[in-house]
């Protein structure tokens, strides 16, 4: 069985990052963007990483220019506005398609496993976001209109029990 602790990414720095590092840890996967009308949830993404990061939450953002051409930036860019602007100190990953051909194996296999509104498993905006369970399974996917705030319930319910 695949789990999302099967797929490897690249961190925003270019550094390799194995996801299996990662398992036994609650991840939230997220679509991001710089210039998005939900580009302020990266102050409450990382509310909910500082709240819960030594509970076994480990937030995943991944830059995507595929909606409205709203992340332009280089990596380096993207870290800086992130940083700057929301003082984001969570996992910030290289910039990535999430839909199409190109789309990278840990979106394609997300979507797979956590369809969207009528079963469409295409993503169709910016902060998009997946939970993930200890397991490595997905639990939810959440609509960009779902706020961070509103995920905590969701998020308490699958972190890792000591």
């Amino acid at each position: 069985m695949t789990t999302a602790f099967d797929f490897d990414a690249l961190a925003i720095d270019g550094k390799p990052l194995a996801l299996s590092s990662l398992a036994g840890k609650a991840l939230l996967v997220v679509n991001t963007a710089s210039a998005c009308g939900f580009t302020p949830q990266f102050a409450g993404l990382e509310a909910l990483h500082q709240k819960y990061s030594s509970q076994g939450l480990v937030v995943l953002g991944f830059p995507c220019n595929q909606f409205g051409a709203q992340d332009k930036g280089s990596n380096s860019e993207i870290a800086n506005f992130c940083q700057k602007n929301y003082g984001v100190s969570f996992a910030m990953m290289s910039k990535v398609d999430v839909n199409g051909a190109n789309a990278h194996p840990l979106f394609q296999w997300l979507r797979q496993q956590a369809p969207g509104i009528l079963g469409t498993e295409s993503i169709k905006w910016n902060f998009t976001k997946f939970l993930v369970g200890p397991d490595g399974l997905v639990r939810k996917r959440f609509a960009p209109t779902d706020k961070p705030a509103q995920l905590a319930q969701e998020i308490e319910a699958v972190l890792p029990r000591a």
